[in-house]
């Protein structure tokens, strides 16, 4: 029987019902009765498996879906939610592997090399990188021919040498050798000349000088002349004789370091004399020895002034913590917690990439930590060109160096660590690393 069909029977039914004649060809009540029971079952049936019908459909509904809604999380590595792989410059260096959105991506150059570009690079929502792509230019000296009449320009550390062709001499061989002496023969100091010493043999005066000198003049009328051997072994591949000054003797030469270091057993490498450990300061009571390379310096870091609601006391010579905030103050949870400071003595032209400084958390025992931690270079400048601050496990941020610094210069960089729980924020630490840079390399 279907619905149709059911409504036909009823309205037969109270046309029926309406007639007063049994002449007229009307039901009597009982079997009217029967019929709209019969009726009854139908329509509940019919109500039941639609009932049935609905909830299949919204079963299938829901799975549709769950099945739907996984579709993004797998789709992850899609252009709509990273960006193209980046390549390191030629002559340089990438740091950062992932290329999600809101991921970046830095870039340093090899020494001699200058980045031309942006040092960091975001990815972006729409799949692209923020600014223009990067190249490291070579800044190196002899890209501007200091030698000349023909010498070959060979790099060395922040300095050159040339290779002059046979009759020319000179740093740049800009003299003839027949009208200049050989630059490692000292010709103008009687004390750096001798006579040889000569024997007749089968009638034939043979004569030799002594170590350290050579011979000049005719074979009539010689002499031993001083041989330099500072600028002899000036340009030997095994690196200049001393590791700082070269001082020619008659004969010889001797090593000798700057103020503020010792000459080291093997009679050429200089070493820093560490005036805070031998006591050789003159730092005042409540100041801080800090060693230097050649010397010395006496800090005693203060703690920010008051503001606000803000307040520190300091807990020791290099850290002050935050005050308890007032119950009804928002923004004074939101200052750090704690500053702390730390000096870093280092030589001129550090090698690069350069581990200097790690960041972590600690916990009370029987208190939990945060579930999570964020790590970054507090402030702006130049400090992010000259340092990256990664992540290097789930607890732990390093400070890294990026880019050679000469001496001598002193520089500060402020490192931040933020705590999170559940997402939310719950408290900041600022660490502020100061830099003492020698004005050597060793």
């Amino acid at each position: 029987m279907n619905l149709s069909y059911t409504v036909f029977l009823l309205l037969n039914l109270l046309s029926l019902c309406n007639c007063n004649d049994a002449t007229q060809g009307c039901m009597d009540k009982h079997r009217v009765m029967g019929i709209l029971r019969q009726m009854e079952k139908f329509l509940k049936g019919q109500e039941i498996r639609f009932t049935e019908g609905l909830r299949i459909m919204k079963s299938k509904l829901t799975n549709l879906q769950n099945s739907v809604s996984k579709f993004p999380q797998a789709d992850q590595s899609s252009s709509q939610f990273s960006c193209p792989a980046l390549v390191a410059p030629a002559h340089g260096r990438k740091f950062g592997s992932k290329h999600l959105v809101g991921h970046e991506v830095h870039f340093t150059c090899s020494q001699g090399y200058r980045l031309m570009g942006p040092g960091t690079r975001v990815c972006q929502e729409n799949g692209t990188w923020s600014g223009a792509g990067v190249v490291c230019k070579d800044v190196s000296v002899c890209a501007s021919n200091p030698c000349q009449n023909g010498g070959t320009c060979a790099e060395a550390l922040n300095q050159y040498k040339c290779t002059c062709p046979h009759n020319w001499s000179g740093s740049q061989c800009q003299y003839q050798t027949q009208t200049a002496p050989p630059e490692w023969s000292v010709m103008n100091d009687p004390a750096f000349s001798r006579k040889p010493r000569c024997a007749r043999v089968d009638r034939a005066q043979h004569c030799s000088c002594d170590a350290g000198f050579h011979m000049s003049g005719t074979s009539d009328n010689s002499i031993c002349q001083d041989v330099n051997e500072c600028e002899v072994y000036k340009a030997d591949r095994g690196g200049p004789l001393c590791g700082h000054a070269c001082v020619n003797v008659p004969g010889s030469y001797h090593c000798s370091c700057p103020t503020g270091y010792k000459l080291l057993a093997d009679g050429r490498s200089c070493e820093d004399v560490d005036e805070c450990l031998t006591q050789q300061h003159n730092c005042s009571r409540g100041t801080t020895c800090i060693n230097t390379g050649g010397g010395f310096q006496c800090v005693n870091p203060e703690c920010p002034r008051s503001h606000g609601n803000v307040s520190y006391v300091k807990t020791s010579p290099f850290q002050c913590e935050r005050n308890p905030c007032p119950m009804e103050s928002r923004s004074c949870p939101l200052a750090a917690k704690t500053i702390s400071h730390h000096y870093l003595s280092l030589p001129s032209n550090l090698r690069t990439p350069a581990t200097l400084f790690r960041m972590a958390t600690a916990t009370a025992p029987g208190r939990p930590g945060p579930d999570s931690l964020r790590f970054g270079i507090a402030g702006g400048g130049d400090s992010r060109s000259t340092f990256v601050m990664q992540r290097s496990d789930r607890q732990t941020g390093e400070l890294i160096l990026v880019r050679p610094m000469p001496g001598p210069q002193e520089l500060s960089v402020e490192v931040e660590m933020s705590e999170y729980a559940e997402r939310t924020f719950q408290a900041k630490h600022l660490a502020r690393v100061h830099l003492l840079i020698s004005p050597y390399e060793f």
